[in-house]
């Protein structure tokens, strides 16, 4: 496994070479329904946007010629108000603009604002496209929010992860086909697509249209030149996960697409349709359509060849934005390292302090639980025993405070009883112990994963993909207490932090906990520094800098996927 700095080196003498004077010439493009670009610029819900802000920005430091292709939703995901007590997303939500970002209005060739269409249905939509130009790859966003569509088309883009199917197709429809003619017009001739995950799954269906225009070839021909120039990374085993959409409502959407291409569009259905069955998933359609698809760890490619037999996966583990996320920047001597942490954990306890009304002390130590709340992720595992919590995080030589954070999606209706029976512990015989911050965003993750002193992980294993969020945390020297998924899978944590038994997860946290995690913190030397944690701290920075950099993961991608 090379080092970071290796990696850099390597990156230095790509740009010297043939591979990237292709890429200048024809660039990779990047397609992904969210992107978290600024912490306040509502253009992604979580990880998977998150993600794809971090590829960006690492290709932009890389200099790796690329370009970047999303949706401007004006009204986000979970509108600009939190969810009320029942977890749900306010039916109204106030709209932002793209001058609020600085986005700019991009121009045609004759100085005119650029409007594609795409037909959606029986009728063409018009889009128009926003360019966030803030680092050296151009992000360029795509809006249905104009005069020239109907009423109901100007709010196809509005809300990311709408609920509502036949709109949700209508944004995959606008990424995918709307996409690729959005960089047709620009005068862009990417020499390859890279799919992440499915949500962008019908640009394969207008790399077809393109390869039957181009090289007047019929359309299954055409296909097998399309999935030449594209790779797919798949995120998810989770079937929630999964885009699925009645086969009617998506030959009515294609129709007038279909009479585009002159196929019928039972041949464009048949692409995606899970197998003997009416059930059109853009996950199959991707798999399908594409040339090499990755997952996002060791044990995710394993999996999913048990679930997906004919479409195995090369393992590229996803790795973070060093930059972006490393908010400790101390690799001193023990006090510096500490006294660095504690600015961290300072300001996250004043955050607890505003947005929670609890006031804790700095010295207690401090355990973090932030991320989506679905039940794969058991997000209240630890709090199941409440009683036994409590006597140990009660316990006055060594106490222990745990802060929570994130939601469920809004038609989560499971996630949502999980969120008030995590609220009613809190606010009620936790209150002194727990709390839960009501705001997750970028700036909320960033607060988090640098200021506690732990990092709780608990999903079924074989459930969770991937799961940066432990590597955030990690860089920052928060260490993990994790159940053996995802990346953290391919990870001895010896010297570093602690597994959970996935099996009796509840019983076993409690007891690391208790006998082996809150010793560790409180044993100081005579200056009342925890000498051991702080070894730890260190060896989680390494390790994350070393092995799970987003560097690391985009000289895999031209490695494996690109080349």
């Amino acid at each position: 496994m090379a080092t970071h700095q290796e990696d850099l080196r390597w990156f230095e003498t790509f740009a010297k070479g043939l591979q990237h004077q292709r890429l200048a010439e024809r660039p990779v493009a990047y397609f992904c329904a969210e992107y978290a670009l600024e912490p306040d610029m509502r253009t992604y819900a979580g990880g998977l946007g998150v993600l794809a802000g971090d590829v960006v920005r690492e290709a932009g430091d890389r200099g790796v010629p690329m370009v970047a292709v999303g949706i401007f939703y004006r009204e986000g995901y979970l509108c600009e108000t939190p969810p009320g007590q029942d977890g749900k997303s306010p039916d109204i939500c106030l709209q932002v603009h793209p001058e609020d970002y600085a986005l700019e209005a991009v121009k045609d060739a004759a100085g005119e604002r650029l409007v594609v269409r795409v037909p959606i249905q029986d009728r063409d939509v018009h889009i128009q496209v926003w360019k966030w130009a803030k680092a050296p790859v151009p992000v360029y966003l795509l809006d249905t929010d104009l005069e020239a569509n109907a009423p109901g088309d100007r709010g196809i883009t509005h809300r990311l992860y709408v609920g509502d199917k036949e709109t949700r197709l209508k944004q995959e429809i606008i990424l995918g086909i709307g996409g690729l003619r959005v960089l047709e017009a620009l005068d862009i001739h990417p020499s390859l697509y890279h799919l992440n995950e499915g949500h962008s799954a019908m640009l394969a269906l207008e790399l077809v249209r393109h390869e039957m225009q181009e090289r007047r070839l019929g359309f299954d021909e055409a296909k097998q030149f399309a999935r030449r120039r594209a790779v797919l990374t798949n995120h998810t085993l989770v079937p929630a996960g999964q885009e699925l959409f009645s086969n009617d409502l998506v030959s009515v959407m294609l129709a007038k697409y279909a009479e585009e291409l002159q196929v019928p569009v039972s041949d464009l259905v048949r692409l995606g349709l899970v197998q003997e069955s009416s059930v059109f998933s853009m996950t199959m359609l991707a798999f399908r359509m594409t040339g090499i698809i990755n997952s996002v760890s060791r044990l995710h490619a394993r999996k999913a060849k048990e679930l997906w037999t004919d479409h195995p996966m090369a393992p590229v583990t996803n790795g973070v934005h060093l930059p972006t996320w490393d908010r400790l920047r101390e690799d001193g001597d023990a006090p510096a390292v500490w006294e660095a942490h504690r600015a961290r954990k300072r300001e996250l306890l004043d955050a607890v302090r505003a947005r929670a009304g609890r006031t804790w002390d700095e010295g207690h130590l401090l355990l973090g639980w932030a991320r989506r709340l679905v039940s794969y992720k058991r997000p209240l595992a630890i709090l199941e025993d409440a009683r036994r919590f409590a006597a140990i995080a009660r316990n006055a030589e060594r106490p222990v405070r745990i802060v929570f954070s994130g939601y469920p999606h809004p038609s989560d209706e499971e996630g949502a009883k999980m969120l008030r029976r995590l609220r009613e512990l809190v606010d009620g015989e936790l209150k002194d112990v727990a709390a839960y911050l009501p705001e997750y965003g970028m700036d909320e993750a960033m607060e988090l994963v640098a200021g506690c002193d732990v990092w709780l992980n608990t999903p079924v294993v074989g459930f969770e993909a991937c799961g940066t969020s432990g590597m955030k945390a990690a860089l920052n020297g928060v260490l993990p207490f994790t159940t053996r998924d995802g990346w953290i899978d391919e990870v001895d944590l010896l010297g570093i932090g602690w597994f959970i038994d996935s099996n009796r997860v509840t019983d076993d946290a409690l007891d690391l906990l208790e006998k082996q995690v809150a010793p560790l913190y409180y044993a100081r030397n005579a200056a009342g520094i925890p000498e051991g944690w702080i070894e730890n701290m260190k060896n989680a920075r390494a390790l994350v800098r070393d092995r799970f950099s987003a560097t690391r993961m985009l000289r895999e991608y031209l490695e494996t996927l690109y080349f």
